[in-house]
This record gives C-alpha cells, sequence and structure tokens, in this order.
C-alpha cells in the first residue's frame, strides 16, 4: 500500500520535519521545498511513497543527492554548464544499469536531501521508498546505513553544475570515494549531484531505516498545528522522536568556517528558565555532531541533537545566530548506528574525539537535564 502527497501544505509538513530530523544540516529546507513542488506542479504527478515489499523484484532502488558544504555565500567556481545536475546524474546510471531503477530512496533526512530525492521520483514517475539510509543527517559518506552490510555505492554518477561528469564504477574504499565526491564539490565551489547506491529489494530490506519519511510529515503536521495555536511544539517533536527536550537558551557564539568542503565550527548555548547558569557547546560539521553541557558530554555521534525556535521552526546551522532564541531536542539514533561497525562510521571517535560512546539516554539523566 503506498501513500500519496500532492498539496502545497502537504509538502510544506514533509520539508519541515525532515529538516528538524536534519539536525542543523541536510540543506536549504526553502530550496528544498521549491525544488519537490515544482515537480509536483510541472508533472501534475504526487510524491507516491511505498514500503520495501513494493519494490518490484527485477530492478533497483537508488539513491539522489547532493555533496558539499552547507557554508553561506558558496557560488559556482566557473560558469554554469548544466543546469539540473541531478537529473543528468540520474539519466547517466540509468544507462549505466540498462533502465532497471523502478525507484528512489533518500541519503538522508533533511530539508534539501529528501525533497531531493523525491523530487527525482516524480519527475521520473516512479515512487519514492518511506524510509532513507541514514535515519538523520550526517556530513559524509561514510554514514550511510549501506557500509554497515557490506554493500557497495558504486556504480554512480557524479555530476557538477561547472560541467564535470564522472562515472565510478567502482572504488577502492569509502575514504577514496568520499574524498572523490568531496573534491569534485571544492572543485565546483557549492556542490556534486550524486546518484548511486542501487539496491534490490532484498538489500534495501537490511539497510533502509524506515517509515522516516512518514515520521516527517508527522513532525511537520505537529510543527504547523503548534504554530497556528500558539503552543510550544517541541515536547510533541520530541516524543515522536523518543526523545526529550534538553535545553532552552540564548547564542551566546557561534564561529564556523568553510572547510575542504564542510562547514566547521561551534556553537555557544547559554541556558535560560530552568537551564539558567548552564552551558551547551555543539561541534558542528555541517550537521551537530558532538555536543556538551557544562563541558560534560551531553549528545554523542550518531545520536540526534537539533534546535528549533520556541515557535517550533527548525533551525538550520547555515542560518543559526548569535541571541536567537533555541529550544534543543535531543533523541536516540536509529539501532542500526549503534551496533560496533555504526559507531566505527559514526562514533565519537570518527569525528577525532576520545570518547567511548554512551547513549543519549543515559547522558540526558546524567546530565540532569531531564
Amino acid at each position: 500500500m503506498s501513500l500519496r502527497f500532492k498539496s502545497e501544505l502537504d509538502v510544506k509538513k514533509l520539508v519541515l520535519g525532515a529538516t528538524i530530523l536534519g539536525t542543523g544540516g541536510g540543506g536549504d529546507p526553502e530550496e528544498g521545498f521549491r525544488i519537490l513542488y515544482d515537480a509536483i506542479k510541472a508533472t501534475n504527478r504526487p510524491v507516491e511513497l511505498i514500503n520495501i515489499e513494493d519494490i518490484p523484484s527485477e530492478g533497483f532502488i537508488v539513491v539522489p543527492y547532493y555533496v558539499g558544504s552547507i557554508a553561506p555565500g558558496l557560488k559556482p567556481k566557473k560558469p554554469v554548464k548544466i543546469a539540473d545536475p541531478i537529473s543528468k546524474a540520474f539519466e547517466l546510471l540509468e544507462r549505466e544499469l540498462g533502465g532497471r531503477i523502478v525507484g528512489v530512496v533518500a541519503s538522508e533526512m533533511g530539508g534539501f536531501n529528501t525533497p531531493v530525492a523525491l523530487s527525482i521520483g516524480v519527475l521520473k514517475g516512479f515512487p519514492a521508498v518511506d524510509g532513507d539510509l541514514l535515519g538523520r543527517a550526517a556530513p559524509e559518506l561514510h554514514q550511510c546505513t549501506v557500509h554497515i552490510f557490506g554493500y557497495s555505492m558504486a556504480p554512480s554518477a557524479l555530476v557538477s553544475e561547472t560541467g564535470n561528469i564522472i562515472i565510478v564504477k567502482d572504488y577502492a574504499d569509502i575514504d577514496d570515494y568520499e574524498s572523490i565526491a568531496r573534491y569534485l564539490s571544492v572543485l565546483a565551489g557549492r556542490f556534486v549531484a550524486v546518484v548511486d547506491t542501487p539496491l534490490t529489494r532484498e538489500k534495501a530490506e537490511k539497510a533502509v531505516v524506515k517509515n522516516t519519511i512518514s515520521l516527517a510529515y508527522k513532525l511537520g503536521d505537529e510543527v504547523l498545528r503548534a504554530i497556528e495555536s500558539k503552543e510550544s511544539p517541541a515536547e510533541k517533536i520530541a516524543k515522536l522522536l523518543n526523545g526529550w527536550v534538553v535545553f532552552e537558551g540564548i547564542v551566546e557564539r557561534y564561529v564556523w568556517r568553510d572547510e575542504k568542503g564542510f562547514l566547521k565550527g561551534e556553537v555557544y548555548i547559554r541556558g535560560r528558565g530552568k537551564y539558567a547558569g548552564r552551558l551547551v557547546k555543539s561541534y558542528i560539521m555541517n550537521e551537530h555532531i558532538m555536543v556538551w553541557i557544562d563541558n560534560e558530554p551531553l549528545v554523542m555521534p550518531p545520536d540526534l541533537f537539533t534546535l528549533i525556535a520556541p515557535s517550533g521552526t527548525p533551525i538550520t546551522n547555515t542560518v543559526l545566530k548569535e541571541n536567537m532564541e533555541v529550544v534543543a531536542i535531543a533523541a536516540p539514533a536509529p539501532q542500526v548506528w549503534r551496533t560496533p561497525r555504526g559507531l566505527e562510521l559514526f562514533g565519537p571517535r570518527h569525528f577525532g574525539f576520545d570518547y567511548n560512546y554512551v547513549p543519549v539516554e543515559e547522558l540526558v539523566v546524567k546530565r540532569g537535564v531531564v
């Protein structure tokens, strides 16, 4: 059984919820909304969501997304030659696979990369799986569930708007593949469009984090209801995520830089209300990665930390500013990321932090925030 979303309101809910799950990254939600809604209007087709068991046994689902820094103000380094690089990448991979593409799945949850995948499905007339390959947003290609199960992301097509077109038949390891994609994004100036990770139904059953698109829709619905009634949706959002409201305060300091295709930085939030006198610090690598309260770990990767305005509107790290009033929500990562292999790819030590992973449900109690 499939779900269909077509109205402007449906798209708004999807994008809002995906932005919350984007943990500060995942791309620009305004651009994500525009791309998806434009695709629906241009084709008069809905977003059709299907479950894994609905994928035809003969064929592949593929993953369309963008790799690049989310730092504000980036521009193409050379003239734009390809206006729609993601569609070009899709067509090239379809040719490589012999036309056996039967659907799409999002690489991650976020205000841009999730609707991009859904928009490609709409434009090409393919359904989208109700799920993704991450369960949140994350900065590197390492953070994709296929690596936990030993599946390849190749063959793949990488296309920059500046005119670079690459077909990757295979790669030495995920470090090299990440470097190839990241370097192409740096050459282009903003991003490179990628379509990769062809998955059969059997592989998708293991790799896909299920029902995250419908979860995003429910989150967006809660936010819009709260905005309309002028109530705080934070507790409802936290409940849907099986998480907690862990902090409220004012952004005291935010420093960031564009470094090798990533937005990297730190944000410091001074507590207010029941959190008065306490200080939260988050290390950002496109997304919120590692969070401390009063210099003690509060949220470790792969667990989720996301900021919303008191109204419920999610705040990405591209629009985060000093003196903003924010509410912080933390939640457990999908269980697949808490496995030994998952933590190799997405735990604290992967990002250079000398900590053994401690689940967020233990840390929030230990730090006295819930």
